[in-house]
């Protein structure tokens, strides 16, 4: 498989008070199309500092990211948001769904960002709602809906656009364990049907052991882990 990802000698560090808080300390990863790879690690380490860097909604303070072998134009902020809606899905542990918009409105949001006119983000949308199994609560806002049921639709909205990559952060954190075991299942099946590559943050070790190939973020450092 062809690389999609590759990170060399990637350092973030933040200033707290004057200061310097290594949160990073030259991280080194490399994701074929299609792989999925768990991050491992204590809370407070930085998983999810390394997942905003991959998915450029935060800057390296060095290294290098490159995306099917093309550096990521870090100081063009118009190249970024264009990259991270048509190329980058994200799900978080919360959801972070608009509380105002329904369902089907929520999942179609980043088709209208791109400039895809209302049928057609409406009918991708539909599609996506009866694959995760809410094909009857289109028309519910996120406050009538279960935690579960929330996730679902942000995994939706995530992949509308069908990404190369899913870029998720606990995202089973806040769920019990049986409809944890779903939303697993659900982007499982996207990396398989879809062939999007999955990076995931997670606690849980058993979701990770599901997942394959395991890295621990350790002192800023990312180790295989078994």
């Amino acid at each position: 498989m062809s690389s999609l990802i590759e990170v060399r000698k990637l350092h973030k560090t933040y200033l707290d008070t004057g200061v310097e808080i290594h949160v990073l300390r030259g991280i080194d990863l490399d994701l074929a199309e299609s792989e999925r790879i768990a991050i491992v690690g204590e809370s407070g380490v930085g998983k999810s500092t390394l997942l905003h860097i991959l998915g450029t909604l935060d800057k390296p303070t060095s290294g290098e990211i490159l995306y099917h072998g093309k550096e990521m134009p870090i100081g063009d902020e118009d190249a970024l948001s264009e990259f991270r809606n048509r190329d980058v899905g994200f799900v978080f542990q919360f959801h972070y769904l608009l509380p105002d918009f329904n369902a089907l409105e929520n999942v179609m949001l980043p088709a209208l960002i791109q400039g895809w006119d209302r049928g057609r983000a409406e009918v991708a949308a539909l599609k996506l709602l009866e694959k995760v199994g809410l094909k009857e609560r289109v028309d519910h806002r996120p406050g009538k809906l279960s935690g579960g049921e929330q996730q679902r639709v942000a995994v939706a909205r995530s992949v509308i656009l069908s990404p190369k990559i899913i870029l998720a952060d606990e995202p089973t954190g806040d769920l019990d364990a049986k409809t944890g075991e779903g939303i697993q299942d659900l982007l499982f099946n996207l990396n398989k049907e879809a062939g999007m590559a999955l990076i995931v943050a997670t606690h849980n070790r058993a979701f990770a052991e599901k997942i394959g190939r395991q890295m621990e973020l350790r002192d800023g450092r990312l180790f295989p882990f078994n």
